[in-house]
């Protein structure tokens, strides 16, 4: 997520991203592991955007030959601003994906994409509000009485705040902006939306900052979401297990070993800015681990979360047709099969 990762709010709109994946699908596809490619123990992943340190621990487990050591063959395909994360997995020709964030997943589903979450990378959403010390945002109250400068395509994100929290929209300016940090710098507004990994970016608005995720503001996400077809749930859990197990693994060894992660990752590619990664590499680590990774392992989630994410979702419109079933949009069975090669790691210390 660094980079111009923020362009990814643009292009996916979030859950927008979603909903055109349903046009992928069409009657009788059969949405099965391809027979070639798991003869292989071959398996191809979409990713959602471009390879970045949102993928360090996957890269890792190239890296480390954890993929090797599970029997797998593994390929990853980046997405970008042109790409379609869903249509190569319901296809077959990737056996799983990778979105940024699980409304993009629960908008396939509701569309009536049969997919469903098996592993989350990042246990909150990176997207955050970042102000400065002169009108600083450090709560859900100091909202009141702002201007906040919001992505036209976000826009549901400040919704859901507002109405999670019961605000009064009037009690709020939005402002519509890009991803340019300027308005902030300049004061057109008091606090501006933004991925908190995308530390270059946020760097013109200087070390004082204030950056409040939204999870802080009462709206959970999880991100860097790991999805697969139901068919491929169904008849192939085993190599979706060794899958995930690897990446745990390799995310693992970074929480042990963070700069030396960050040197094999620009290594690996190098369009990426070593000095940034490293100034960012335990920020992603304390997105991926937390007290509940400490408990169930890298990658868990909760099934109660992923419920209050779909009912404030469908509380502010975002799902017209009927919002999916909790029960349809993720499993816990990748999780149960990968569980002894999953690290129990809490974040690392600041």
């Amino acid at each position: 997520m660094s980079g111009n990762r923020d362009f990814e709010l643009n292009r996916r709109a979030f859950v927008k991203g979603g909903m055109a994946a349903v046009a992928a699908t069409s009657a009788g596809m059969q949405l099965v592991l391809t027979p070639g490619a798991r003869a292989a123990g071959k398996v191809v992943i979409q990713y959602d955007w471009l390879i970045s340190n949102g993928q360090i621990g996957d890269i890792a487990a190239v890296a480390n030959g954890y993929f090797k050591d599970a029997g797998l063959e593994v390929e990853f395909s980046p997405g970008g601003p042109n790409a379609s994360t869903v249509p190569p997995v319901v296809s077959g020709s990737a056996q799983l994906g990778q979105f940024s964030e699980t409304p993009q997943l629960y908008a396939a589903r509701a569309s009536g994409v049969p997919i469903k979450i098996i592993a989350c990378g990042f246990r909150t959403g990176p997207y955050a509000l970042t102000s400065k010390p002169a009108k600083p945002i450090r709560s859900v109250a100091d909202l009141k009485g702002k201007k906040i400068g919001i992505q036209p395509t976000a826009r549901f994100v400040i919704d859901e705040i507002l109405a999670k929290n019961g605000i009064d929209p009037s009690e709020v300016t939005i402002v519509n902006v890009g991803f340019d940090k300027a308005p902030l710098v300049r004061g057109d507004v008091d606090a501006i939306g933004g991925w908190i990994t995308n530390t270059q970016a946020l760097s013109i608005v200087g070390d004082d900052r204030i950056d409040l995720l939204t999870r802080d503001l009462g709206l959970s996400s999880y991100a860097d979401v790991y999805f697969a077809t139901d068919a491929a749930i169904e008849k192939d859990p085993e190599t979706l297990a060794k899958f995930i197990g690897a990446v745990g693994k390799g995310w693992g060894w970074v929480h042990a070993n963070p700069q030396e992660a960050v040197k094999k990752m620009v290594a690996a590619y190098p369009e990426m800015d070593l000095g940034w990664e490293e100034k960012t590499v335990n920020l992603v680590l304390k997105l991926s681990f937390d007290g509940a990774t400490a408990k169930d392992g890298w990658g868990t989630f909760d099934p109660a979360s992923i419920e209050e994410q779909l009912a404030l979702l469908d509380k502010v419109g975002q799902y017209p047709n009927g919002r999916p079933a909790a029960a349809d949009v993720y499993t816990t069975k990748i999780l149960e099969l990968s569980a002894a090669d999953r690290p129990k790691l809490d974040a690392p210390a600041a």
